[in-house]
């Protein structure tokens, strides 16, 4: 968990802190935070006081977005960091059309996933 980049941070149209994260979904915070250790989902400290967010596109109305834990691992597999995995899906792809993020909450996420593993060759 890192501090964002600026140039990022401004890709990324909405933040949820944990706590947040914990109400919307009905769940203990140790659980979002469980969620984040285990790679599940990406959190960056930002703001004044450093607090951990997660950008609230990853998050369904009850649930982690579907698609976005498999995308993840492979972005990370691929050797991306966290902050180049979060400009990767939060910048517009013609192909796809929009963000890959977008394309993850419209159940695209094969469209997603395909993209992530052409990536690593």
């Amino acid at each position: 968990m890192t501090e964002i980049d600026p140039r990022i941070d401004a890709l990324i149209p909405s933040w949820l802190n944990l706590p947040e994260i914990a109400e919307r979904l009905d769940v203990e915070v140790t659980r979002v935070r469980q969620w984040v250790k285990e790679g599940q989902l990406i959190a960056v400290r930002r703001g004044e006081n450093r607090a951990l967010y997660v950008p609230a596109d990853f998050i369904a109305a009850d649930r982690i977005v579907k698609g976005l834990t498999g995308t993840l691992t492979l972005l990370r597999d691929d050797g991306f960091t966290d902050e180049e995995m979060l400009e990767w899906l939060f910048t517009p792809d013609d192909s796809l059309p929009g963000t890959p993020a977008t394309a993850l909450r419209e159940n695209r996420g094969t469209e997603v996933k395909r993209r992530a593993q052409a990536l690593a060759v």
